[in-house]
């Protein structure tokens, strides 16, 4: 089992992404999504968002790794499926 770490602004450009996680990691993974415009006051979300060093959203992390892909360019089902996140 993985966990996996959403990092969203609850946007129209990051909604896709959670879907994508979501139906990409199926029901046998953990997933929190950290939606940052809800949880601006919680400070746990964003000592996260430093930890990760995210600079822009949506960005994923996979037992407290952060994707490659969303250093730069974004997230893709193939950064996913390398980190071992296996399609139902």
């Amino acid at each position: 089992m993985k966990h996996i770490e959403i990092f969203t602004a609850g946007c129209p450009v990051c909604e896709p992404v959670v879907k994508l996680v979501k139906e990409t990691a199926g029901k046998q993974n953990s997933i929190v999504v950290f939606d940052i415009m809800k949880q601006y006051d919680d400070k746990g979300c964003l000592e996260k968002l430093q930890q990760y060093g995210i600079r822009h959203l949506p960005a994923v992390a996979v037992n407290g790794q952060l994707l490659d892909c969303c250093r730069g360019s974004g997230v893709t089902k193939e950064a996913l499926l390398a980190v071992g996140i296996v399609e139902e």
